[in-house]
C-alpha cells in the first residue's frame, strides 16, 4: 500500500470520527432540547392554569382522537397531567344551532354538565362562562337568547336572575358547583341588547343586569360547599381600566371577585413585555384578581383542512415564531409576565380544537387548529408544557 493511500485511509478514518463525533453530539443536543423541564404542579389558590375545553365533547363526537406519546388518551386526563388546574366551559341558553343534522345540542346545560363531571372527575375545578345568549356572545355580538327577545327591561333582569340561580342550583345538587362563574362573556360594549347596551342605555343599566347575576351566583351557593368567584369579563388589555371603572363608579357593580380579560396578539395593541404592567396597575386601583381568561398564540401558520384559520402567517411576535418551541416559548413569557403584575393566573382558549368531521356556522374542521396543544395528528406538543413551567416568583413562595 503507498504512502499516499495510507495518508488517504488515515483522512478518511480521521472525518469519519469528526463526522461521528458532530452527528453524536447534535443527537444529544436535540434530545435535550426534546426533554422537558422538571414539572411545577401549582394548585389553583397559588395560581390558575386554566383551558377552555367547551368543545371537547362535540369535537369527540366527531371522531376527536387525542394522544399523548403517542398513546390514546382522555383529553382531560392529558391536561390534568400536564398542570391544568382548572377547566373553562361556556353555556349557551338554548343553541338549537349546534345540532346540525343531530339529535343533541352543544354548550347547553346537559352538555356543560357533562364538560364539567368529566374535568372534576379528573381533579380539576371549574369557571363556568354564561353567554346569556343562544350564540357566541363577543364585543361585537351580545344578543340575548330566542326566550328572552320579547322581554322588557323588568323581564330580562328578572330571566338573569332566575335562569343563573337554576343553572347553578341543579348543578350544586349533582356536587358540580363551579368554582368560578362568569357573568357574560366580553362584554366590552355591554349584554343582552339592546336593555344592557352601554352606548344607548348606559352604564346604570347594564349594572342592574349584572349585579341580578351576581346575586344568583351569591344565592345559589349559600348551602353548598363550594363558593364560586365571580368574574367579570372584558376583551383586551387597553379596554380594561376603562370598562372596570365605569362599570364599579356608574353601574354601582361591586360584588365581584376576579377581573378577566383577553389577551390575543392578534386583536391587542399592548405588547408582551407591558402586560405584567397593566395587571398591576388594575390590581391596585380595583384590589381584584386579575386573570387572563382567553388567550392563544399559533405554532404554525399551517392548517389542517380547508377551514380558514383565524390567526395567520402575520398573526404572531416576531420574537416567537410559529413553531412549536415558539409556542411554549411565549406562553412562558406571557405567563411571567402575569406574575410579574401579581395577577392570579392564565387561561387557554380551546387548546383542543382539531380538526376533525365537526361543522359550524362558518365551516367544517378547525379554523384554530394552528393554536391547538395538539399536532394535526393529536399528539400533545411542547406548548402544552407551559402549565407545569417555572416561574420566577410562583414557585418560590
Amino acid at each position: 500500500m503507498s504512502v499516499k493511500t495510507k495518508e488517504s485511509m488515515r483522512n478518511i478514518l480521521l472525518y469519519g470520527f469528526l463526522l461521528a463525533v458532530v452527528i453524536g453530539f447534535t443527537s444529544c443536543s436535540d434530545r435535550k432540547s426534546e426533554d422537558p423541564e422538571p414539572r411545577v404542579y401549582y394548585p389553583l389558590s397559588r395560581f390558575c392554569m386554566g383551558a377552555d375545553l367547551s368543545f371537547v365533547n362535540q369535537l369527540m363526537d366527531n371522531g376527536a382522537v387525542f394522544r399523548d406519546s403517542g398513546k390514546v388518551k382522555d383529553p382531560f386526563l392529558i391536561f390534568k397531567q400536564y398542570g391544568c388546574n382548572l377547566v373553562r366551559v361556556r353555556l349557551w341558553h338554548t343553541p338549537l344551532w349546534t345540532m346540525g343534522n343531530g339529535t343533541k345540542m352543544y354548550s347547553d346545560l346537559a352538555d356543560v354538565e357533562k364538560t364539567i363531571r368529566r374535568a372534576k372527575e379528573a381533579g380539576m375545578a371549574v369557571s363556568l362562562d354564561f353567554h346569556y345568549s343562544d350564540n357566541w356572545a363577543d364585543p361585537g355580538k351580545q344578543e340575548p337568547p330566542a326566550a328572552w327577545r320579547n322581554a322588557d327591561f323588568a323581564g330580562i333582569l328578572d330571566s338573569v336572575y332566575n335562569y343563573t340561580f337554576k343553572v347553578l342550583k341543579y348543578l350544586g345538587g349533582k356536587n358540580l358547583m363551579p368554582e368560578m362563574v362568569q357573568i357574560g362573556n366580553e362584554i366590552n360594549p355591554g349584554m343582552l341588547f339592546p336593555h344592557g347596551k352601554i352606548e344607548t342605555s348606559g352604564w346604570e343599566n347594564l349594572g342592574l343586569i349584572i349585579n341580578k347575576g351576581i346575586k344568583a351566583v351569591r344565592d345559589a351557593s349559600v348551602n353548598t360547599t363550594v363558593k364560586p368567584e365571580v368574574i367579570l369579563h372584558a376583551a383586551q388589555p387597553e379596554n380594561i381600566e376603562w370598562w372596570f371603572t365605569n362599570i364599579v363608579s356608574k353601574g354601582k357593580v361591586t360584588d365581584f371577585d376576579i377581573i378577566g380579560l383577553s389577551y390575543y396578539i392578534k386583536w391587542s395593541e399592548v405588547p408582551l413585555s407591558s402586560i405584567g404592567g397593566y395587571i398591576l396597575r388594575f390590581k391596585t386601583l380595583f384590589n381584584k384578581k386579575v386573570m387572563i381568561v382567553e388567550t392563544a398564540y399559533s405554532w404554525t401558520s399551517e392548517g389542517a383542512d380547508n377551514y380558514g384559520n383565524i390567526f395567520s402567517s402575520s398573526d404572531y411576535d416576531p420574537a416567537y415564531p410559529q413553531t412549536e418551541q415558539g409556542q411554549l416559548d411565549y406562553l412562558k413569557a406571557l405567563t411571567q409576565q402575569v406574575i410579574n403584575g401579581k395577577g392570579d393566573g392564565i387561561q387557554y382558549w380551546e387548546p383542543a380544537w382539531i380538526s376533525t368531521s365537526m361543522k359550524d356556522q362558518w365551516g367544517t374542521g378547525s379554523p384554530w387548529e394552528n393554536n391547538a396543544f395538539f399536532d394535526f395528528d393529536g399528539n400533545t406538543i411542547r406548548g402544552i408544557n407551559f402549565m407545569t413551567g417555572s416561574y420566577k416568583g410562583l414557585d418560590e413562595e
